[in-house]
């Protein structure tokens, strides 16, 4: 089915700013909602953020609402997360899935591949 690529990782200071793209192949990225996740070794993906297929409705983990912004351009296929305010905490690969479940995407179709987001003190 659908293809997602994440991109856009990096290192960045505490309180600096990033922005993650997950670009979508094959079939068409608004089919489904989307999900923002990410994990650190030894622990559990973590959801941060959705945004939903028909009404661009948004929903954001308590540990990063007010500073991430998630958004999506159905032209080019893409969702992305504004990630501002960085803090430390928020180091991780960061990966983007359909999103079956709405709001907090308890069932995932498709996987990305991931990208490192680093931020350092």
């Amino acid at each position: 089915q659908v293809q997602l690529v994440e991109s856009g990782g990096g290192l960045v200071q505490a309180g600096g700013s990033l922005r993650l793209s997950c670009a979508a192949s094959g079939r068409t990225l608004s089919s489904y909602s989307t999900g923002w996740f990410r994990q650190v070794p030894g622990k559990e993906r973590e959801f941060v953020a959705s945004i939903s297929r028909n009404s661009n409705s948004t929903y954001y983990a308590d540990s990063v609402k007010g500073r991430f912004t998630i958004s999506r351009d159905n032209a080019k296929k893409t969702v992305y997360l504004q990630m501002n305010s960085l803090k430390p905490e928020d180091t991780a690969v960061y990966y983007c899935a359909e999103c079956r479940i709405w709001p907090s995407c308890k069932a995932v179709g498709s996987w990305g591949q991931g990208t490192q987001v680093t931020v350092s003190s």
